[in-house]
């Protein structure tokens, strides 16, 4: 992801589309309808666009083709496969272990309603292709390969993932070298996946969550924050969420008091949170470990009231309200690709309000479940389209979406269309600096989304609100699911071509 904006000060402000809530009123006339069915097929589609390795017969996204074949070469290890995790060429193993936790959660909490769109099998396909990289990279019990790929020199180039020739640095953690966070991170990743494949491929998910336990007790083992990643993703919150996250997805998937009885041991380390991220998974535990409060382990209470201040800080109109919504309605944490936090966010809620029991009191305000679940699909309307700007922020979704998408592979033409080699620096001159839309649609990438005035510019060098992340999807599939059952993703007139772009004016 390029955090930093690299290459953004170039004159192309007189090239792209620059839309603001004042141009384009909202049509509070008629309230809009959303083809949920479409948005989360969509929304799923968008991993194979990611793909790295060698693509399958059955891959959809015809624009992409095989790449990093040879990654971990360097260290006798296959490391091939796997997804990049934004616009960039870099696997980065924590925030793809997080992405694959919040597909299997999403599988996992609304099987019934994504199976009645047909898109479980297509979810479970891009759960199996990040949880086959982590199982690679789990290379022994004190071992895991957590990055391939130099950031820094990845981003000093603008070159489809096809023509890579930046160094595929390879990164590990091990007990000399330790990093808590994504060790436990990527247990709960295997973990949650055990349960999606248990009634699917029963030696598949025996083999993950074996895995995920030996990664548990290496995390768990070897202390010591991961700064492996840095400048790109760097620890904030430290490894004693991640440690309580896996431990509690852990405990799910194997019904291990072990697991139940690290919670309990550790409650101290639970915090108040206002947001859930790929670095801050504290709400994200005390979502599950509320669940089993409620089901009669009162020992579990500090949970329940962790699940609660997050409802409180991020519900509007509550009186300890601490993060804000933009004059449009979207929850506003912070500016970079701030729809990333909207949708954990929803994710979040919506899978607390499906375990709540009564209501959550904010000073004088109780919050139903009924209500939080309201605002979550509050967020997820917003995104496709219930917004200021009338606008989707998934390409490819409804009639007006972003098409100067901060991505190399979208925004260079492919290999088929394009066989020669895009050089390094050639991408830039070419690709990056141009005023012409994307020649590959990237169906269901969701960018960064709005400012925090709702306004918006389709400019490809702004990478803060142009550029996707697996993580930003993964929270969208498993908001929206939520909400299947609401039309039965009978409402046709958003759908429009995959092939569609119609740029924002």
């Amino acid at each position: 992801m390029d955090i930093h904006g690299t290459h953004m000060v170039r004159a192309l402000l007189i090239w792209c589309i620059v839309v603001t809530p004042s141009a384009r009123a909202m049509n509070h006339g008629h309230a809009p309808s959303f083809n949920y069915k479409d948005a989360l097929s969509k929304a799923i589609l968008f991993f194979e666009g990611q793909r790295s390795g060698k693509l399958p017969s059955t891959q959809r996204v015809k624009w992409r083709d095989d790449s990093a074949l040879f990654d971990g070469e360097s260290k006798k290890v296959n490391l091939s496969g796997g997804y990049y995790d934004a616009g960039d060429n870099v696997k980065f193993g924590w925030p793809m272990a997080y992405t694959v936790c919040l597909l299997s959660w999403a599988a996992i909490e609304y099987p019934r309603q994504i199976n009645s769109v047909n898109q479980l099998g297509y979810l479970q396909s891009e759960i199996r292709w990040g949880s086959d990289f982590i199982l690679k990279a789990h290379v022994s019990s004190t071992k895991l390969y957590t990055q391939v790929g130099d950031g820094n020199r990845d981003h000093d180039c603008w070159e489809r993932p096809e023509d890579m020739d930046t160094p595929r640095t390879v990164i590990e953690i091990n007990a000399h070298s330790p990093g808590t966070e994504v060790a436990a991170e990527s247990a709960a990743a295997l973990a949650s996946a055990s349960i999606v494949f248990k009634t699917v491929d029963l030696e598949y998910s025996s083999k993950l969550l074996k895995h995920s336990k030996s990664l548990f007790e290496f995390a768990d083992k070897y202390r010591g924050s991961y700064q492996g990643s840095c400048p790109f993703y760097c620890s904030y919150s430290g490894y004693k969420d991640e440690l309580l996250w896996a431990s509690a997805w852990l405990y799910k998937a194997s019904g291990d008091k072990r697991y139940m009885n690290y919670a309990i041991s550790n409650r101290g380390w639970s915090q108040a949170a206002t947001e859930f991220s790929w670095d801050n998974k504290f709400v994200g535990a005390q979502t599950l470990l509320a669940k089993e409060y409620f089901a009669g382990k009162r020992e579990l209470e500090v949970f329940k009231s962790g699940a609660d201040s997050f409802v409180c800080a991020v519900m509007p109109k509550s009186a300890s309200v601490q993060i804000r919504t933009t004059p449009g309605g979207l929850l506003y944490t912070r500016d970079g690709i701030n729809l990333q936090y909207a949708l954990s966010a929803s994710m979040v809620l919506l899978a607390y309000s499906n375990v709540l029991v009564g209501a959550v009191q904010c000073g004088p305000t109780k919050f139903s479940p009924d209500l939080i679940k309201s605002f979550a699909k509050s967020q997820v309307d917003y995104i496709l389209g219930k917004n200021p700007l009338n606008m989707s922020y998934m390409v490819g979704y409804s009639s007006k979406y972003p098409t100067h998408v901060h991505h190399r592979g979208a925004s260079i033409d492919s290999v088929y269309a394009h066989p020669g080699k895009v050089g390094c620096k050639d991408g830039y001159s070419s690709y990056f600096s141009s005023s012409k839309p994307n020649p590959n649609v990237h169906v269901g990438a969701i960018v960064g989304g709005p400012d925090s005035n709702d306004g918006f510019t389709d400019m490809r060098s702004d990478s803060s609100h142009l550029e996707p992340t697996t993580y930003m999807n993964a929270a969208f599939v498993g908001s929206v699911a939520a909400f299947l059952g609401d039309n039965g993703g009978q409402e046709d007139w958003l759908k429009t071509p995959t092939t569609n772009r119609v740029d924002v004016n």
